[in-house]
């Protein structure tokens, strides 16, 4: 394969951008259930691509409650002790972060789950002074000085009833009710920091990942065109020769293997993405059936961690093989492009081939295209070049 590279390619590009670079802290908080999980990863992945650097803070309630914490064994005096051990934990978990990105010379984003306000909503009033006050914190430095945004998202108890579950988290254990409030709760805790969005579950969750990954590039000034418009489909366009990086703007490069997975179903497909730099890989599972939307096939994604992707690796489809390229990202007249570079190994048809996309709200030849690429022609929709097709042995 083709070896992961930044587009940025050398020490005098990287100095001359040092000044232009910026650090930029969000803290996602909510009630139980509310997708912080996913919406980080999905987040990350979405300025990866714009070419951030991107650091993901975890949640430490979850580090010290998966270590056997049971607060019904607890004690008043042990039950604060553990939450002032925890706010410790949090700080220093996000600092190590924070330091990390302040040496960092590209644009950096810092996406904490759950903040330093959070705490404040599983104490009582006297308790969190206490803490405040044992520890030489106040609610200033922590609330409005630490992060840039704040993103709530609402739990699923509120709005999206059916779709709260406990059984896909060990630590979470209250019931609808007490999500409910915990989630007023800890909305209450942020107000008074100067951005706080709220994002609701009034829409599918797929929208709710989105309005939450717009809240944040409104905020930072980014212009990302249509990229996350629902009114947008993907265009796909044959290239016919890969040119010098010199010839490219600023870009990414990922690894990226897929597979298919045997089904039993014949309308549906399933496949598993595996994708990263430098040996960090992220994985997700992609179903997809025969139902459309504004004549795109709709594709179902689920976030996975390494456990589960070699788990579902166990069942691949053996009449198709792996799918190996470079995945190529990049910002040109402000639409956003993603160059596939297939490699090998490979079916002869995948030899060489490059396949552009973007997802844009053009249709036609409304859409501006890289003018440094040699587009052959437009592929979208040409069953030759889905990667259910590319994938066939024989």
């Amino acid at each position: 394969m083709i070896s992961a590279v930044n587009g940025v390619q050398d020490m005098e590009e990287l100095e001359g951008q040092k000044h232009d670079s910026r650090v930029y802290k969000v803290v996602l908080t909510g009630g139980p259930c509310a997708g912080k999980t996913t919406v980080q990863a999905m987040m990350s992945t979405f300025f990866e691509n714009l070419g951030w650097k991107v650091y993901r803070v975890p949640e430490a309630a979850t580090i010290l409650l998966g270590g056997g914490v049971k607060f019904p064994d607890l004690d008043e005096e042990e039950v604060y002790r553990f939450q002032e051990n925890l706010m410790k934990t949090l700080l220093q978990l996000e600092q190590t972060f924070f330091d990390l990105a302040a040496g960092c010379r590209r644009n950096t984003l810092v996406i904490s789950d759950r903040g330093a306000m959070d705490p404040s909503s599983y104490m009582s009033s006297e308790e969190w002074q206490r803490l405040l006050s044992n520890n030489d914190l106040n609610n200033v430095t922590l609330r409005d000085a630490r992060y840039d945004q704040v993103i709530h998202l609402v739990s699923a108890a509120e709005g999206a009833e059916e779709f709260y579950i406990t059984s896909n988290n060990h630590t979470r254990m209250e019931p609808v009710e007490q999500a409910r409030k915990l989630d007023r709760i800890t909305q209450q805790a942020w107000v008074g920091h100067p951005y706080v969005d709220v994002i609701d579950n009034s829409t599918n969750f797929n929208s709710k990942v989105r309005r939450a990954i717009e809240a944040v590039c409104t905020k930072l000034g980014l212009n990302i065109g249509d990229r996350l418009s629902p009114e947008s489909i993907k265009r796909k366009f044959l290239v016919s020769s890969l040119p010098d990086k010199k010839a490219f703007p600023v870009f990414e490069d990922f690894d990226v293997i897929h597979d298919y997975l045997s089904s039993s179903d014949p309308k549906s497909q399933a496949r598993l993405r595996k994708r990263g730099q430098n040996g960090h890989y992220t994985y997700m599972h992609t179903s997809r059936k025969e139902t459309k939307i504004n004549g795109q096939v709709v594709e179902v994604r689920t976030n996975l961690s390494s456990k589960d992707y070699e788990r579902l690796y166990t069942q691949l489809d053996h009449s198709r093989q792996s799918v190996y390229k470079t995945r190529r990202c990049f910002l040109w007249n402000n639409q956003y492009f993603q160059l596939d570079i297939y490699s090998e190994p490979c079916h002869p048809r995948c030899k060489g081939l490059l396949i552009l996309e973007t997802y844009t709200t053009e249709r036609g030849d409304g859409l501006k295209r890289p003018d440094f690429l040699d587009i052959v022609k437009e592929v979208t929709g040409d069953p030759f070049y889905s990667m259910f097709h590319l994938a066939l042995k024989d």
